[in-house]
C-alpha cells in the first residue's frame, strides 16, 4: 500500500480506499503538488471578473466565452505585481493568435 492511501475492508469482502484523508489529493497527499498560489490568484480573478461581468450583462444561461478583456486584465495585472513588464502585442502577433488555422 502506498503512502497516502488508507484501506479499508467492508463486511462483505469489498475494500474501499480512502486517499489523502479524503481531501484534495493533488494539494494534500505528500506527493501531490497541487497549484501554487501564484496560479490560484490568477485563476481566482478570472473567475471574479468573469462572474461579475456575467451580472452586468445580465447573460442568458448557457456557456458564454470570456471577454478577452477581462483576461487580458487579469494577465496585466499579474505582471505588474511582479514587477513585470511587456510589450504590446503587434497587429500580425493578434492576427496569428486569433486564426485557428495558422496558430497552434
Amino acid at each position: 500500500m502506498k503512502e497516502d492511501i488508507d484501506e479499508f475492508k467492508m463486511e462483505d469482502g469489498r475494500s474501499l480506499f480512502l486517499l489523502a484523508d479524503g481531501r484534495l489529493v493533488n494539494l494534500a497527499s505528500e506527493r501531490g503538488q497541487g497549484h501554487p498560489a501564484e496560479i490560484m490568484d490568477l485563476s481566482f480573478a478570472m473567475q471574479a471578473l468573469s462572474a461579475q461581468h456575467i451580472l452586468n450583462e445580465n447573460l442568458k444561461p448557457g456557456v458564454h466565452r470570456a471577454p478577452d478583456d477581462l483576461d487580458l486584465n487579469v494577465a496585466r495585472l499579474k505582471l505588474s505585481a511582479m514587477k513585470i513588464e511587456i510589450d504590446e502585442l503587434s497587429p500580425r502577433q493578434i492576427e496569428y493568435l486569433d486564426n485557428w488555422e495558422e496558430g497552434t
